[in-house]
């Protein structure tokens, strides 16, 4: 196959639109070669792609402490700090992540459904890819890496835009995972990294209707409303992570405890960091449970009730049942049983993650069937919300609207489908 190399006016020679409409349409050319790849040798080019990025390590860590240096002096949040880190095992993350996904399952191709009219045309759904997907990210340096493995693996082209923040790690990991795919064969437009941080190219990415099949933000509540205002692209979105715990009467104590430690604290970063915690009033131990959150290190904003558990508690707004703190800061709400928390839960959720703590299964059943959020968990964390732990292989992101893909959005998500039709000489009356 020819390698194709994309060729660009220098960013800071290019207005963003033009840049974009570059970028597009060499990822538009590449996705048409990589489409007709086979899916083993699209695999066999993303081991190579996880090869390659471990071998870069040292540069990769490099130009991260650079970012990380600069967030410091810039004085961003613990919690972001901690999005943007690498350290060897993240990385060494990061690039099994890319292996994990090559040997994953190949969606396209698939027949979804198949029939036969009664005029003997025979009918079939199969998945395809979507075509040039667009991804605008903040933060995490991993998105680069998992964004690019994803999109190859089903077949679509990449145009990836990295926050200021992680701009050195993010053109790391992508030379890196570029030298592996082409050496695999892959065209080099198929994966692109936008090469300027001017805020503009995302305005252009956004209304590049017709070049861009399809716009993936990870990232902030301010990017991602942009988003979805201006988009005459096709969005693949979740706004807000305020995802809920719920532990009910019947719950274990051990088991609850350890569930909001980890739901909150275990990385307080993620998207899927437990933000508001809803406990039942006929729960039998809710100080000791409000204490061992305090005691981790956790800020505990409380209503009433639950400041009436323990002196340390500080008294909850009505803003802190609808914010996604991304921090060591946890809402706790005392319930009346299980309508009041699925009361709650309607009205503050985002539709993310929500899980329940309970010993009766018939309360579990109807918690899972009744909350209308993308992911609902019974007895486990929803530090769990991730596309890795669903076995996935990588995440683009977690979707919470209701169209096309729900939840942990990989492979799958990123295929469309079309129709094919076989006949012999059958013509319509």
């Amino acid at each position: 196959m020819t390698k194709m190399t994309a060729v660009h006016p220098p960013a800071e020679a290019a207005d963003p639109a033009a840049l974009v409409t570059a970028l597009a349409r060499d990822a538009r050319a590449a996705q048409r070669q990589l489409a007709a790849m086979t899916s083993a040798a699209r695999a066999a080019a993303l081991h190579r792609a996880a090869e390659a990025l471990r071998a870069a390590a040292p540069q990769v860590l490099a130009a991260n402490a650079a970012d990380l240096a600069a967030g410091e002096a810039r004085g961003l949040s613990g919690a972001m700090l901690d999005r943007l880190m690498l350290d060897e095992a993240r990385l060494a993350g990061v690039a099994d992540a890319v292996a994990a996904v090559a040997d994953l399952p190949d969606p396209v191709g698939v027949v979804i459904d198949s029939a036969e009219r009664p005029n003997g045309l025979r009918l079939s759904r199969i998945r395809v890819p979507v075509g040039t997907i667009g991804i605008i990210y903040e933060s995490r340096p991993n998105v680069t890496a998992d964004a690019a493995a994803l999109c190859v693996r089903a077949g679509n082209a990449a145009i990836l835009r990295g926050g200021s923040e992680a701009v050195h790690s993010n053109r790391a990991i992508h030379a890196a995972l570029v030298a592996g795919l082409v050496a695999g064969g892959v065209p080099a437009a198929a994966v692109q990294l936008v090469p300027s941080q001017d805020r503009a190219c995302v305005g252009a990415m956004l209304t590049a209707s017709g070049l861009i099949d399809m716009i993936v933000p990870r990232g902030g509540k301010s990017l991602v409303e942009r988003v979805q205002a201006e988009a005459r692209v096709p969005v693949l979105a979740h706004l807000d992570g305020i995802n809920h715990t719920y532990v009910h009467a019947a719950a274990d104590p051990a088991m609850a405890e350890a569930i909001a430690v980890n739901a909150k604290l275990r990385r307080t970063g993620i998207c899927g960091s437990m933000e508001t915690l809803l406990i039942d009033a006929a729960y039998p131990a809710p100080a000791a449970l409000v204490a061992a959150l305090i005691d981790a290190g956790c800020e505990v904003r409380g209503d009433a009730r639950t400041a009436a558990l323990d002196p340390r508690v500080i008294p909850a707004s009505n803003d802190d049942w609808d914010t996604e703190y991304l921090d060591a800061i946890l809402s706790v709400a005392c319930v009346d049983g299980i309508d009041a928390a699925l009361a709650h839960i309607a009205r503050h959720s985002s539709n993310h993650t929500e899980a329940i703590v309970t010993a009766d299964a018939a309360v579990a059943e109807r918690f899972l069937a009744e909350v209308d959020s993308a992911i609902v968990i019974h007895n486990a964390s929803s530090q769990f919300a991730d596309g890795g732990e669903f076995g996935l292989g990588a995440e683009i992101g977690i979707a919470t609207g209701r169209l096309h893909a729900r939840g942990p959005v990989a492979l799958e998500g990123l295929t469309t489908y079309k129709w094919q039709v076989r006949g012999v000489g059958q013509i319509r009356p």
